[in-house]
């Protein structure tokens, strides 16, 4: 390597998707310094990804992105519906409710549109550079972090071939985090291997833009037929996608063909002079985890760490979790305020979250992906009959994933899972609670109890990682925080606990009655927060 560049680093993110630009925007906002590397010349300019449930919205609250009312994003009021061949109702999900953070369950968006938003943003982080078009040639750990050496390449159709006589360079960082996808770069260095559920479906993925957008029974749809299962759902403003099964015996590539596509796409009333096809790919659905994700001095992320079916729309969710609850443990610890157990932990919990996304996903594509009619009949006889025992119920919950064990009590039930947010008023302003009151470690008392709370030792443990005690009421109450609308006495009330500890990615860390069971819960939920 002849006069290369040289950057040294707090952190090196390889892959500038999704999530390795929230990684790169997450940590730079907290000043560090990033380099992020992405082998392709210019971002992919079609869709992948379309959809993204409540916990994500909220995470791209933290970047003044607001899905409720941003012109990339659109939402619908409908539920998802599972139908058979003859329209019979096999299954209802709810993406229609709102969630008990404040944010809907379900969102729709274009992929290029919303990176353009994550990289503007990056833009004006003067700390943060972003190579694109420069593919890594080493990856490697060293007892101080990670040196990465890459050269610049450019685009030739779906392939990236070197410059001659381009810019090399190297970078040096404490740490690195792979977010290159599912052929990780990253992943392969360190040597790790997915554990494979051995699920392979091929489908063809298709995105639209109509002329006119048209007017379906309801938004989105899964058809089990098994004569083609087929998938409808938007694709963001002015966008619609489908998926179509390959059947056994067809050819993916073949089949992705538009000419080939075009005929799937009569019966939905699209057709080459009403619409147009803005993409036709054929795609291998399939289910992988990493059993640990994270080495010495690297973290894997989003497709690099775990693939899922796209039957739950939570993929790129998935990755969001990853990065949100990553990057304020590696906060911690890059300020020397924390062990590397805080990342360990965030290992453990995030692989058993991702796992049961994944495993959610899979069945579901066990039982949509049926070709057999006389399966298909039998899948249809039983699904009917319990949809129908539980129409009583209301539609299913497409999130009831835990944590796996790590910075939270795990004794605790009603810990492990996002938390509730109300809209309150603290110190003269009003909104939704992590607008107006902030996105850090949180221990939340129920006004009524008060002069219940925290050890000496324990306030400033908390105080070191930025966190603060609050007191949450109605006015007149005398709270910190003024619950305008009741959520949080609410759900105190209904949880019957006094306390609540919040984590800096919104997920419960504890719940308690009284002090003493509140001190011990901090505890438990506590260990690896801080160095001793």
């Amino acid at each position: 390597m002849t006069n290369p560049q040289i950057h040294e680093a707090d952190v090196v993110v390889v892959g500038l998707g999704p999530a390795g630009l929230l990684a790169s925007i997450l940590l730079g906002q907290k000043g560090y310094k990033v380099v992020g590397l992405d082998r392709w010349p210019t971002p992919y300019p079609l869709p992948r990804a379309v959809t993204f449930d409540h916990e994500i919205a909220r995470i791209l609250s933290s970047l003044g992105i607001n899905p409720d009312n941003d012109p990339t994003i659109d939402y619908h009021d409908d539920h998802y519906f599972w139908i058979n061949k003859n329209k019979e109702i096999l299954l209802e999900v709810d993406w229609k409710s709102t969630a008990n953070d404040g944010w809907r369950n379900r969102y729709w968006f274009s992929q290029p549109e919303l990176e353009e938003r994550l990289r503007g943003i990056i833009a004006s982080l003067p700390n943060v550079t972003t190579l694109q078009g420069y593919e890594v040639d080493s990856y490697v750990e060293t007892s101080a972090g990670v040196e990465v050496s890459y050269h610049q390449v450019r685009q030739e159709g779906i392939i990236t071939v070197a410059v001659e006589g381009g810019i090399e360079g190297k970078i040096n960082a404490r740490f690195g985090i792979g977010s290159d996808g599912a052929n990780s770069f990253v992943r392969r260095s360190i040597g790790y291997e997915f554990t494979d559920l051995q699920f392979y479906y091929d489908w063809i993925v298709v995105d639209m833009t109509p002329d006119e957008m048209p007017n379906y029974w309801t938004a989105h749809y899964q058809i089990c037929d098994p004569a083609r299962p087929t998938t409808v759902v938007p694709g963001g403003p002015g966008r619609r996608r489908w998926e179509f099964m390959v059947l056994p015996g067809e050819n993916p590539q073949e089949l992705a063909k538009p000419e080939n596509v075009w005929p799937l796409l009569e019966p939905f009333g699209l057709t080459p002079q009403n619409s147009k096809m803005d993409r036709s790919v054929a795609w291998r659905f399939q289910g992988k985890y990493l059993e640990n994700w994270r080495s010495a001095h690297t973290m894997l992320v989003g497709d690099a760490a775990h693939l899922m079916p796209p039957f739950a729309g939570e993929g790129m969710c998935a990755a969001f979790r990853d990065v949100y609850n990553l990057v304020w443990r590696l906060d911690l610890v890059l300020k020397g305020k924390s062990g590397d157990a805080l990342l360990t932990d965030w290992s453990n919990e995030r692989r058993e979250n991702a796992k049961w996304y994944i495993n959610f996903s899979v069945n579901l594509g066990r039982v949509i992906c049926v070709t057999d009619e006389a399966e298909a009949a039998e899948r249809d006889a039983k699904m009917i009959a319990e949809y129908q025992a539980t129409l009583e119920n209301g539609p299913t919950d497409p999130h009831a994933a835990l944590l796996g064990d790590g910075t939270w009590d795990t004794t605790d039930s009603n810990a492990g899972i996002p938390s509730i947010q109300g809209t309150v008023a603290y110190k003269g302003r009003t909104g939704r609670f992590d607008e107006v009151v902030g996105r850090e470690w949180f221990v939340l008392t129920d006004a009524n109890h008060a002069g219940e709370s925290l050890t000496d030792a324990q306030k400033a443990k908390l105080a070191k990682v930025g966190g603060a005690t609050l007191t949450v009421g109605p006015r007149g109450s005398g709270a910190d925080v003024i619950d305008i609308n009741g959520t949080y006495s609410d759900w105190f009330a209904k949880k019957n606990v006094s306390h609540l500890v919040v984590r800096p990615d919104y997920f419960v860390a504890a719940t308690a009655k009284g002090a003493n069971e509140l001190q011990a819960a901090f505890d438990r939920a506590t260990v690896n927060l801080v160095s001793n």
